[in-house]
């Protein structure tokens, strides 16, 4: 490994050319700056984390309204890392503090348990990308008891590519693609930012060989003009990808235009409960409406953070009253948080 690992950097400097290569995914973060492949690389070789962070993306606005069924009475479950993320004036933890049942589960069907054991509502906050989202939507083909509902924030990685290309803010000049969102919906979606935008891209695994490969497939393309999207993780991702998980996509969900945190609204890039279903999507339910959102605490950058603008580094609170002990935004709040991993690896 180490071989092969030196002769990629080699390939790599001989390839090298101004270039920013952006990512969408936490676990890639988390690889990249563990084993330091950031200072491995040419100067002039630069790789900037984008919105790769499922609950980072998730706005004030959906906290709030979790927040509102909280003192409704509802029973909130959802992840762990959701209940410290920051709504309009405060948190899920907050909420438990004080009293609401808001519940820790490891996944939907731990929340279904609650719900057939208990008589009270019980809500899923169901975050997440295309990787998440056919296990919600399976639960729901499977019809859940009546007192279950969903409160959907899953969200889709290429309309916030698209948006973040066209908006011209990050320049990105290439992309590293996620790997576990390729294994469900496969190369096909990403195919059009090579051939409208020439953008080169490579899908890559989570060991250091597969994103020293995949910055090396990205620069073998600038060389020889190709833009394309090369599959670095062939093991586990396939041009169609699962076509299964895709069709219970497909049957349950509607794709909605919402805003991401850090970001205005993004076109066609979450994914609501269709109406044939409204009795387990919780905003019918429970008619939500959520005012006067604020989007991020003061001082805060994580909106540029997540649109690969800014590095946590470059944040006044970052590891002063920012730190994963006392999160004060989003980004630090999770282990698939820019923030939080830098936290954790620069000083490394």
């Amino acid at each position: 490994m180490m071989n092969m690992s030196k002769e990629l950097i080699k390939r790599i400097k001989e390839l090298a050319t101004p270039i920013k290569i952006m990512h969408v995914c936490g676990s890639h973060e988390h690889t990249i700056m563990e084993n330091g492949i950031r200072t491995l690389l040419p100067k002039e070789v630069e790789i900037v984390a984008g919105p790769g962070c499922p609950v980072c993306v998730v706005p004030s606005r959906e906290i709030d309204e979790c927040l509102e069924l909280v003192e409704k009475g509802v029973t909130i479950t959802t992840f762990g890392d959701m209940l410290r993320v920051p709504g309009s004036n405060s948190s899920l933890a907050d909420a438990k503090a004080e009293g609401g049942d808001v519940r820790v589960v490891y996944g939907i069907n731990k929340a279904i348990e609650i719900a057939e054991k208990e008589d009270n509502d019980v809500v899923f906050m169901a975050a997440g990308f295309e990787t998440t989202a056919p296990t919600t939507a399976a639960e729901i083909l499977n019809e859940p008891p009546e007192n279950f509902s969903v409160l959907s924030c899953h969200r889709l990685i290429p309309p916030a590519i698209d948006f973040l290309i066209n908006s011209g803010q990050t320049n990105l000049n290439a992309l590293i693609e996620p790997g576990h969102v390729c294994t469900i919906i496969g190369t096909e979606p990403f195919k059009y930012f090579s051939t409208d935008y020439n953008i080169p891209q490579a899908v890559a695994g989570f060991n250091p060989l597969d994103i020293l490969m995949s910055v090396y497939m990205i620069l073998r393309q600038v060389k020889n003009g190709t833009p394309k999207i090369d599959n670095e993780y062939h093991r586990a991702v396939r041009e169609e990808g699962n076509v299964i998980a895709q069709e219970a996509i497909k049957e349950v969900f509607q794709v909605e235009s919402r805003e991401w945190r850090g970001f205005p609204k993004i076109p066609n890039s979450v994914l609501d409960i269709k109406d044939e279903f409204s009795q387990y999507n919780a905003r019918e339910k429970y008619d939500i409406e959520v005012k006067d959102v604020t989007e991020a605490p003061k001082g805060c950058i994580c909106g540029p953070i997540l649109r690969g603008m800014a590095r946590p580094e470059d944040c006044k609170l970052f590891g002063n009253e920012c730190n994963p002990l006392h999160p004060i935004g989003a980004c630090m709040v999770s282990k698939e948080g820019t923030c939080n991993i830098a936290h954790r690896y620069a000083k490394r």
